[in-house]
């Protein structure tokens, strides 16, 4: 029985440790996370050498190869009616090896 309790206080010890080390951590984090870090001074041709502006550094995806700040969407989607879906997917199925034309048949259009 004794063993028994000395188990339970030290795995809730070891508990009470863990989650008092997940908060410090989360609090850490979200510090961490509104520091503003300046850009390094290393590299003369950055866009943003300028030490005194106090602009975040943004991602290198947003950069171009000369290291200027991409204005343009990155990504650009254009929408299909299910009809075209439809007919994309059944020309690629058509088209992939192991089909045989044999039993396609034609598609009624509605």
């Amino acid at each position: 029985m004794l063993l028994h309790l000395l188990y339970i206080i030290a795995f809730t010890t070891l508990a009470v440790i863990a989650v008092a080390n997940l908060i410090r951590n989360l609090v850490t984090l979200g510090i961490d996370s509104q520091r503003f870090y300046p850009p390094s001074r290393g590299n003369g041709n950055s866009a943003f050498s300028n030490s005194n502006s106090r602009q975040p550094v943004p991602h290198p995806e947003f950069l171009d190869d000369s290291g200027n700040v991409i204005n343009e969407p990155l990504l650009v989607m254009r929408s299909m009616t299910v009809e075209d879906a439809r007919e994309r997917l059944d020309a690629l199925y058509e088209s992939s090896p192991g089909t045989s034309n044999l039993n396609s048949e034609p598609r009624d259009e509605a």
